[in-house]
């Protein structure tokens, strides 16, 4: 099956541009808002959504996500608005959602419950930080099953081996981590996302999309200059958090004119 977030990427390099990856937590800071915001990233110029469902014992997430996510879950954010929440605004654009998601998430729900239940609602795929291939066959076979995307994560402490059987298993794009450590913003990226996007290259990576610590147009510019699209989540977040669904407009547009600075 065609990938819809490779295909969004395809579609973002046709037109001389990388790809402008937008993270937003599900919920937040309730049901109405996140659908409002979701759709307002995607009319701001967003290639891909990434939704992320709140979590008590987060493992990733920087302190604006975390603090984000607390609050929709004191807001009565439940798994079955997540389904709810990507319906509504896949009615309203053709911006491809991924869920990234912590596996247990999805292990209690039912790996293949979970995965009709998005294909239903119009979402493209996963993002699983906390699993590997070697360990996620489950999810894997339902992928497989239903044309999902698997996007897993590319670290530049993986080793060769490691980056092989991630490009093999991926589809959509390799997550490729900027630099160690939780999500955040950060004055300057590590150098050494560079040479693991040209590392998941050497071992036949289409798409390789960096994140963690890009927040602002300048950087997003760097990273498409080398990579095929740049992913920001904690300044969309906090933009929300501070303006409203107009900040996080305001801001997506910036994000997404850097994205065209495509060498």
């Amino acid at each position: 099956m065609t990938s819809r977030v490779a295909a969004a990427i395809d579609a973002a390099h046709a037109e001389g541009r990388g790809a402008f990856v937008g993270y937003l937590p599900a919920g937040f800071p309730d049901v109405a808002t996140s659908i409002e915001a979701a759709v307002a990233l995607a009319e701001a110029g967003a290639d891909v959504i990434e939704l992320g469902p709140p979590y008590s014992d987060p493992v990733m997430d920087g302190l604006v996500i975390q603090e984000a996510t607390q609050t929709a879950l004191a807001n009565g954010f439940r798994m079955r608005d997540l389904f709810t929440i990507i319906r509504e605004v896949t009615a309203r654009t053709d911006v491809p959602i991924l869920v990234m998601t912590y596996w247990n998430l999805v292990e209690q729900y039912g790996v293949d419950r979970y995965a009709d239940e998005l294909v239903a609602a119009g979402g493209a795929g996963l993002i699983t930080p906390d699993i590997t291939p070697d360990a996620g066959a489950a999810w894997i076979t339902a992928s497989e099953r239903t044309g999902l995307d698997r996007v897993f994560l590319a670290a530049p402490t993986s080793s060769d081996e490691r980056l092989k059987m991630i490009v093999d298993a991926s589809t959509g794009f390799v997550y490729t981590v900027s630099t160690m450590g939780i999500t955040g913003e950060r004055a300057s990226l590590d150098a050494a996302a560079r040479g693991l996007v040209e590392r998941l290259r050497a071992f036949g990576a289409q798409h390789a999309c960096v994140g963690i610590g890009i927040s602002n147009a300048e950087q997003v510019a760097g990273v498409v200059e080398y990579a095929d699209g740049a992913i920001v989540g904690t300044a969309l977040v906090k933009a929300l958090r501070d303006g409203g669904v107009e900040g996080l407009s305001s801001l997506a547009r910036e994000l997404s004119a850097g994205a065209v600075q495509r060498a």
